[in-house]
């Protein structure tokens, strides 16, 4: 089995498909109610919220206030440094500017105009030239 997409239900599709569309350089074609972004060999999926339960679940009870699970998505970049600047420009929260991780990876980590986590990475040098 392979993951083929993580999917962040809100209640705004529109604009964080746009956010998460800037942050990876690709094109998509916005509306309200669900956008998939590219991102490799997945993709991160965007639904409205109430768009996507299923209606056993409606039925089954009201709509109560929103369960937020806190989830964090990982990107890989060739050079988190020179991201960081770009990425910066997106209006982001900065939970952790770059900094070099004990195993080596150079790491970033921010929130996204939701509040979900996205930590990028550039693999160590011992990933780039293993030996």
């Amino acid at each position: 089995m392979d993951l083929v997409q993580s999917r962040i239900v809100t209640d705004d599709v529109a604009r964080l498909a746009a956010f998460y569309a800037s942050l990876v350089r690709v094109s998509v074609v916005l509306n309200d109610y669900y956008v998939e972004v590219p991102t490799g060999a997945a993709s991160v999926g965007f639904s409205r919220r109430r768009f996507t339960e299923y209606r056993e679940d409606r039925a089954a009870r009201p709509y109560s206030p929103r369960h937020q699970a806190e989830i964090m998505l990982d990107f890989r970049a060739d050079d988190v440094d020179a991201e960081y600047q770009r990425i910066s420009r997106l209006g982001v929260t900065w939970v952790m500017p770059p900094a070099t991780q004990p195993w080596g990876r150079r790491t970033m980590i921010f929130r996204d105009p939701a509040g979900n986590l996205v930590s990028v990475s550039s693999p160590a040098d011992s990933e780039r030239n293993p030996t």
